[in-house]
C-alpha cells in the first residue's frame, strides 16, 4: 500500500499543514461564515458565492475537468522567463518550496523559486461581503529582481447553472467597467437590467495594465498554465464586450536583496437599491464598492481583520475543550469536528467539490441534524434555521425535503414526499431548547409553506410533525416510506426501467402501497419519547400520554414485525416483502434500522440491541468502518430503486456510509458497549484515518467524508463527498454527549460517558447558557458504562444531571 504523506496536522495553530500540492484529490478549506463564501483548494483553486451558490456564484470553477481543479484565484508571476505560481496550479512549473496551511476559515498558500518567496493569505473577514487576498512577496537571492505579477479570476455573476448551457445568451452578455485609477475590475454582467448587484477584483497599487476579456487573456488555444499574455510579459488592456469576462491586473515589481512587499487583493460583492444602481449613465454606483476597499487598503487594516476573525473562532472553540491525553481524540474534538461542523451549518450540502451549489439546496432533514452540531457555538442562529426549516412544512406534517437558502422557500423541483423529514424537526428543536433552555421558541408563530396568514406555533408544528408518522402507518402499523426515509436511495415506490426519470422524485407505483421502513420506526421511537418528554416538561401532560401511547404502540410493531431473528429488518416493499432479512439473498442486513432501533433500545428485554450489534460486527463491520448493508446487490432490483444502481462497495450499495456509522456507534453506548463504540468510532475518526491512509482515502484527511468505499469496493478505504456530510454533527452528537458523555438537558448537563475500559482520565470545559463547567471524569477500574458519583463544587450529586446554574464550577466525575 502506498503510504506517502501529504501533510501533517499543526494543533498549536489549528492548521492542516499540505507540503504536497499534488495531493490524491483536491483538499480544500473554506473562506466566510455568513453571506459571502468561497472555496478554496490548496493549489488555490475554487469559486466565490453571495449566500447562494446556484443565482449568486461570483467567480467561475469547472467541475470534472481535466487537469482537475481548474479556475481559481491565481497569481501568474512571471521572473525573465520563469513563470510560476506560489500554488503550483495552473502552470504546475516545479516549486523550490510549497506549503498550504488551512485554517479556521482562512487559507495561507507559500511557495519560492529562484529566489523569490511568494505567499498569499486568503479569508473573508467577519461581516464583509469580500475576500480579501494578501500576496506578500520575498527577495531572498542576492540580486535584485525584476518581476511581472498578473493576478487572475473569471468571472460568474450569472445563474451557475445556466452558465453550463445557456450560451447563446452568456457569450453575448459580459460587461465590464475599468476603473485604473483605484487598480479596479468591475463585473456588471446584466446589471442594466433585473439585477442590482456586481462584484469588482481590487488591488491596493498602481497598476501597469489590465485584462477583462479572457480570449484576449489566455489566447482562444492555450492554456491557463501559459496565458498569452504571461508568455508575452505584457497586458493588452482589453475589454470585454460579450464573451467571456475575466478579472487581470497587471504590476510591475521590483524588489531589493531581503525586501518585502504586500499586494492586497479584494474580490467583493456590492448591492445597491434599485434608486441608486447609477452614478450617471451607464457607470455604476461604486460607492460602497468604494468603501469596502478603503477597510483592506493597507497591511494593518489587513492584520487586524484577521486577527478578528482568530479571535472569533478562539471563542467558538473556547465552549466545549477535552483534555483526555490522545491528541488524535483531541484534535478532532477540538478543532476540526467543530469547525466542519460550522461548515455545513453555512453550506447543508449545497456547495463543494462533490456538489455543484446549483443542484441541492438546504434540506429539512440536513438542515436539522446539522443543528446538533453548531448549535452550542451560535444558538441565535440556530434559532433562525429552526424556524426557517420550519417554515417549509405543509399543515399535514410533510414538508419540502429542501429548501432555497436565498429566497427560503421550498424547493418545487424536489417537493415532499420523504417521510422520515418531519421526525427530524423535533429532533432539532429539542437539542436547541436542551442546549439553550430557549422554550420561547415555541412560541414563535412559524407559516406552513410560507404562506402569510397561516402562521401556527413552532410547538403545533412539532405536533403535526409527530402526527405525519402516526397517520402514515401501512398494514404492520409500521411507518410507511414514502418516496423515500433517510437513505434516499431506498425507492420503494419508484418501479423505474427509464433511465431519464429521477428514482427519488418518481412514484411510478405508489396507490395502495405497503412499503413501510423500520428506520423511521426506530427513529420516532427516540424522537417521540423526546416530544414526550418536553409536552411533560411544558406541563402539557393529555398531550403527552397520547404521544407515549402512539410510541408504546411503535415498539410493539417494531418487536412483533421489525425483528429478523439476529437483527432489525429493513423495511417491507411495495408488495409487503421483507427488506434486509435472512430471507433475502442480497441485502440481508442494513445498518439504519440496526442504528435507530438500538439507539432506541427496543427488544432490550429481550436481548434484542445486543443481538443486532453482533450482528453488525459478524457482517458489517470491516477495517474501514461499517458498510450500509450486506451483501452488497450484485443485479438491479427495480423494486428497490437506486440502491442497487450502484456497483458493489459504494455508496448506498455496501459503500461505508459515515453519516450512519454514529447511530451504530450511539446504539454501543445505549447498551453500554464502550470498547464496541470506540472502535468503530476510531475508524472513521479523521486523525486516525490520516495517519495510515492519506494516498488511498484520497479526500481531505481533516475532515470527514460522506463515503468510504467498502469491502466489496475495488479500492476499500477510497473516500469521497468530503465536507458537506451529516457525519461532521452525528460524530460530534456521538463523542461528546455519548462517548464522553456531556449531555445538554433541560435543567442542566447529565453525565453519562460510555468509555473504552482503556479510558482512564479526562477533563472538558463545558461552557453552558453562559456558566462554565470544569469536568473531571476518572475511570480507575476501566468500566465502560455507568456513574458511581459525582460531586458538584465539593457537594454530592444524587443521580447524573448536574444542574444549571451561573458561575463556574468543579464536577467531579467517578465512574
Amino acid at each position: 500500500m502506498d503510504n506517502k504523506r501529504y501533510g501533517h496536522f499543526d494543533d498549536a495553530h489549528r492548521e492542516y499543514v499540505i507540503t504536497d500540492p499534488q495531493t490524491p484529490w483536491p483538499w480544500i478549506n473554506y473562506l466566510g461564515n455568513e453571506d459571502f463564501f468561497s472555496l478554496i483548494s490548496n493549489t488555490a483553486g475554487g469559486y466565490s458565492f453571495y449566500k447562494d451558490a446556484k443565482f449568486r456564484r461570483i467567480t467561475r470553477y469547472r467541475y470534472n475537468d481535466v487537469p482537475m481543479d481548474n479556475n481559481g484565484r491565481y497569481f501568474y508571476i512571471k521572473d525573465g522567463d520563469t513563470v510560476w505560481n506560489p500554488g503550483w496550479k495552473p502552470c504546475r512549473t516545479p516549486l523550490d518550496s510549497y506549503e498550504c496551511r488551512h485554517g479556521m476559515n482562512y487559507t495561507r498558500i507559500t511557495g519560492s523559486k529562484l529566489g523569490v518567496v511568494a505567499s498569499v493569505l486568503f479569508f473573508v473577514p467577519l461581516h464583509t461581503a469580500a475576500e480579501v487576498q494578501m500576496l506578500s512577496l520575498e527577495n531572498d537571492s542576492n540580486e535584485v529582481k525584476r518581476l511581472k505579477i498578473f493576478s487572475f479570476e473569471e468571472w460568474c455573476l450569472w445563474n451557475a447553472a445556466t452558465d453550463m448551457e445557456n450560451f447563446q445568451r452568456n457569450f453575448s452578455t459580459g460587461e465590464v467597467e475599468i476603473e485604473q485609477q483605484t487598480s479596479t475590475i468591475y463585473h456588471k454582467t446584466e446589471y442594466r437590467e433585473r439585477r442590482n448587484h456586481y462584484a469588482f477584483y481590487h488591488v491596493n497599487t498602481p497598476i501597469q495594465g489590465f485584462d477583462t476579456d479572457r480570449e484576449s487573456f489566455v489566447g482562444l488555444y492555450n492554456e491557463y498554465s501559459a496565458p498569452q499574455v504571461v508568455v508575452e510579459g505584457k497586458p493588452r488592456n482589453s475589454v470585454a464586450h460579450g464573451w467571456s469576462p475575466v478579472a487581470s491586473h497587471y504590476i510591475e515589481v521590483e524588489l531589493k536583496p531581503g525586501e518585502k512587499r504586500d499586494l492586497i487583493f479584494l474580490l467583493g460583492y456590492v448591492e445597491n437599491e434599485q434608486d441608486k444602481k447609477w452614478e450617471c449613465k451607464k457607470v455604476i454606483n461604486k460607492e460602497k464598492a468604494h468603501a469596502l476597499m478603503d477597510r483592506f487598503a493597507t497591511r494593518g487594516q489587513v492584520d487586524k481583520a484577521f486577527a478578528e476573525l482568530k479571535a472569533y473562532w478562539d471563542q467558538l472553540l473556547d465552549i466545549f475543550v477535552v483534555d483526555s491525553g490522545n491528541d488524535k481524540l483531541d484534535r478532532m474534538v477540538n478543532i476540526w469536528n467543530q469547525y466542519q461542523c460550522m461548515v455545513t451549518f453555512c453550506m447543508s450540502r449545497s456547495a463543494s467539490f462533490f456538489e455543484s451549489g446549483i443542484g441541492r439546496g438546504m434540506g429539512f432533514r440536513d438542515s436539522n441534524q446539522d443543528l446538533v452540531g453548531f448549535v452550542h457555538q451560535i444558538p441565535e442562529r440556530a434559532r433562525q434555521r429552526i424556524i426557517d426549516i420550519a417554515s417549509t412544512q405543509f399543515p399535514d406534517g410533510g414538508c419540502y425535503h429542501q429548501y432555497q437558502p436565498l429566497t427560503k422557500r421550498g424547493n418545487n423541483d424536489i417537493g415532499g414526499g420523504f417521510n422520515d423529514d418531519p421526525c427530524w424537526l423535533i429532533f432539532g428543536t429539542v437539542a436547541y431548547i436542551k442546549e439553550t433552555g430557549d422554550f420561547s421558541i415555541l412560541d414563535e408563530p412559524v407559516p406552513f409553506d410560507n404562506v402569510p396568514g397561516s402562521e401556527v406555533s413552532l410547538l403545533e408544528h412539532l405536533k403535526v410533525s409527530f402526527n405525519h408518522v402516526i397517520n402514515n402507518l401501512g398494514p404492520h402499523r409500521l411507518p410507511l416510506i414514502g418516496r423515500a426515509d433517510w437513505n434516499d436511495c431506498l425507492n420503494l415506490n419508484c418501479f423505474s426501467w427509464n433511465p431519464d426519470e429521477s428514482f427519488q422524485t418518481t412514484e411510478n407505483k405508489s396507490e395502495g402501497s405497503k412499503a413501510e421502513s423500520l428506520m423511521i420506526a426506530g427513529l420516532f421511537v427516540v424522537t417521540g419519547r423526546d416530544y414526550v418528554s418536553l409536552c411533560r416538561h411544558l406541563g402539557h401532560n393529555n398531550e403527552a400520554d397520547r404521544a407515549q401511547k402512539a410510541v408504546d404502540d411503535m415498539v410493539e410493531a417494531v418487536e412483533k414485525h421489525g425483528w429478523d431473528g439476529k437483527w432489525y429488518l429493513r423495511a417491507y416493499d411495495y408488495f409487503g416483502h421483507k427488506i434486509g432479512s435472512d430471507e433475502n439473498e442480497e441485502g440481508k442486513i442494513f445498518i439504519e434500522s440496526q442504528g435507530w432501533c438500538t439507539m432506541a433500545a427496543i427488544g432490550k428485554e429481550k436481548g434484542y440491541p445486543e443481538m443486532a450489534l453482533d450482528s453488525v460486527k459478524e457482517r458489517m463491520e470491516c477495517e474501514h468502518g461499517i458498510v450500509l448493508n450486506n451483501p452488497a446487490f450484485t443485479t438491479y432490483h427495480v423494486e428497490m430503486g437506486e440502491i442497487s444502481s450502484y456497483p458493489e462497495g459504494y455508496k448506498e450499495n455496501a459503500g461505508i456510509f459515515c453519516h450512519n456509522n454514529p447511530w451504530v456507534i450511539i446504539g454501543e453506548t445505549v447498551a453500554g458497549r464502550g470498547d464496541d463504540a470506540w472502535r468503530h468510532y476510531t475508524k472513521i475518526l479523521p486523525s486516525y484515518v490520516e495517519e495510515k491512509y492519506q494516498t488511498l482515502h484520497k479526500v481531505e484527511p481533516y475532515v470527514n467524508c460522506q463515503m468510504v468505499a467498502g469491502k466489496d469496493a475495488a479500492r476499500p478505504g477510497e473516500g469521497k463527498n468530503s465536507w458537506l456530510t451529516g457525519t461532521a454533527a452525528w460524530m460530534w452528537y456521538t463523542v461528546s454527549e455519548y462517548i464522553l458523555g456531556i449531555q445538554p438537558d433541560y435543567e442542566g448537563l447529565r453525565i453519562d460517558p460510555c468509555l473504552p475500559s482503556t479510558a482512564k482520565e479526562y477533563t472538558v470545559k463545558r461552557r453552558f447558557r453562559g456558566a462554565l463547567y470544569h469536568i473531571h471524569v476518572v475511570n480507575p477500574d476501566g468500566h465502560q458504562k455507568g456513574v458511581k458519583h459525582i460531586s458538584l463544587d465539593g457537594k454530592t450529586v444524587s443521580g447524573n444531571l448536574v444542574p444549571w446554574s451561573e458561575g463556574e464550577h468543579q464536577v467531579e466525575v467517578v465512574m
